[in-house]
């Protein structure tokens, strides 16, 4: 077994101490038989001999400690000295050589999704979902690793160290890392496999826009919103909105571009009531697999039909935040602006 990185379809849930919630359920799909794409993880070993060799351990420790719970100002302060510590810290040479064959093992540098995986994160009781980055058209070993890395740098945002302040989550922070082949998305989404404004468990709510995630994080539109019923299929609710941005890769093959979706798509429903029926039964699968009620990233491949267009890029349980419970819009999307969790690569 490789020390520092794992195939994604060797994994189970139990590897979540290693490999952080998000590649240990990826690879749970996988052995379910559920279409996520390819790709490997990469353990919280790697972060930690990084933080070893470079003497970053003790920046660290030392960062976190003068940032007690409920101070917000504190922990930018500590936020900041780590991101400047951390940002252009060399790899280890063997965590490097090691990204560079899981990385070959997918092909002749693959455009690739590269995920926080957190450790302790996608659980019942909390979720880290938005606090860390993910990185979208990743291209050639040097990006890989610096993307790595920074996914690694966000495990110290400000938002991340108050937020395990808040839940008292002491102990050492560690991060795996899930790299995944890119998928070129037409439509892209989430989904609650059931209704999470009132629970109703009888029904899937689905938000969909076009291309990548991003313009719905960065809150540049608002997706088409849409409510089934899982036992009949009937779509109950459905609120197609004007979707005017999109993101999709840059005509270089790294990174994403923000384009004007073409007038004739702006106000058309992103998904069929076929694609929807997909995504339905796909959720429903997968809430049977984990035996709760899930929160699933998904995208549809440009070019391909169903059922082959249907990617699961990522799945957690549905979370109710305490003491105090997240505000609820009524198409839900409060809840998962951070699921994509999506920034766009840049170039240098």
């Amino acid at each position: 077994m490789a020390a520092y990185t794992r195939p994604l379809a060797e994994l189970r849930r139990s590897d979540a101490s290693e490999f952080g919630g998000k590649s240990a359920n990826l690879g749970d799909l996988l052995s379910a038989g559920i279409p996520v794409p390819r790709g490997f993880a990469v353990g919280a070993g790697a972060f930690r001999a990084f933080v070893a060799e470079t003497g970053l351990d003790g920046t660290i420790a030392s960062a976190l400690s003068r940032a007690p719970r409920g101070d917000v100002e504190a922990a930018g302060a500590a936020s900041k000295a780590i991101d400047e510590a951390m940002r252009f810290a060399p790899l280890p040479e063997p965590v490097r050589q090691e990204l560079a064959r899981s990385y070959g093992e997918l092909g002749e540098s693959p455009p690739v999704a590269v995920r926080s995986s957190a450790l302790g994160e996608d659980g019942h009781d909390a979720t880290f979902a938005g606090q860390q980055e993910t990185f979208l058209w990743v291209r050639g070993v040097e990006q890989l690793c610096d993307a790595v890395r920074d996914c690694w740098v966000s495990l110290f945002t400000t938002r991340a160290i108050s937020y395990r302040a808040e839940l008292g989550a002491g102990g050492e922070a560690a991060m795996g890392v899930t790299v995944q082949q890119m998928v070129d998305a037409e439509v892209s989404g989430v989904m609650f496999t059931c209704n999470p404004v009132s629970g109703d468990p009888s029904m899937v709510a689905v938000n969909a826009s076009w291309g990548l995630g991003i313009a719905v994080v960065g809150g540049e539109t608002t997706p088409d919103d849409f409510l089934v019923s899982k036992v009949t299929g009937e779509v109950v609710r459905q609120t197609v909105n004007a979707k005017e941005v999109e993101y999709v890769v840059d005509s270089a093959g790294r990174g994403t571009v923000r384009v004007e979706v073409p007038a004739e798509r702006r106000e058309a429903a992103c998904v069929d009531e076929d694609q929807l029926g997909a995504l339905v039964e796909v959720g429903r699968t997968v809430e049977r697999h984990f035996g709760s009620h899930q929160d699933i990233e998904w995208a549809l491949e440009r070019g391909r039909a169903l059922p082959e267009s249907l990617h699961v890029l990522q799945s957690r349980p549905v979370t109710t935040l305490k003491p105090k419970a997240p505000k609820l819009s009524a198409s839900a999307i409060s809840l998962v602006m951070g699921t994509f969790g999506a920034a766009p690569r840049k170039e240098d």
